[in-house]
């Protein structure tokens, strides 16, 4: 089998260490030689980098593909694509699908109203769930999602749906002793 080599023009070190500064992240997983991206999330635009950067330095496809926990054929993909494509193969090409139904602004909208508490837009609840999110997005922006839809924008926002924690209240004796004085008995009812 034939070594797989990295041959266009435009992608030398120097090239791809410009293009890791002007994505967040993956300046971070070059300096620490891409061992922890996969690890801490990183973005999959700083463990292509790192991976081309370390075969341009001679690493075989097979210990990339090991180090990253990415397949060898992965890496032959991106190597592939880095010969036909230069400097922008380390960046997604945009995937077919639905568009959103959130714009820009209303992303920003509820980003917003996140930090604050639903009762402030005056829906009857104190925490946010998937459902007072659709209330918000409903009243405010005019968006109509699915509880699922409203669930997965908190998540991609970065925000953590948490079970409540019920706490019953224990009675007093001063509350007893109250409600007793307050019940009455009636005889006249069987």
């Amino acid at each position: 089998m034939k070594p797989l080599k990295l041959t266009h023009p435009s992608l030398t070190r120097k090239a791809l260490l410009r293009k890791a500064e002007t994505i967040p992240g993956a300046w971070y997983g070059i300096r620490i030689a891409g061992l922890l991206l996969l690890l801490t999330g990183w973005k999959r635009y700083g463990i292509r980098i790192a991976g081309l950067l370390l075969l341009l330095t001679g690493w075989k496809t097979t210990a990339v593909s090991r180090l990253f926990g990415v397949s060898r054929q992965a890496i032959v993909d991106w190597v592939r694509k880095a010969n036909s494509k230069g400097i922008d193969s380390v960046l997604d090409e945009p995937r077919p699908g639905r568009p959103t139904r959130m714009d820009p602004v209303t992303q920003s909208k509820l980003e917003e109203a996140l930090a604050k508490s639903p009762e402030d837009f005056g829906l009857r609840r104190t925490r946010w769930d998937a459902v007072v999110v659709v209330e918000f997005l409903e009243k405010v922006c005019n968006v109509h999602l699915k509880p699922r839809q409203a669930r997965n924008w908190l998540k991609r926002l970065g925000f953590v749906l948490r079970q409540p924690v019920y706490r019953y209240i224990q009675a007093t004796g001063e509350g007893v002793g109250k409600f007793r004085r307050g019940l009455k008995k009636n005889s006249t009812e069987s």
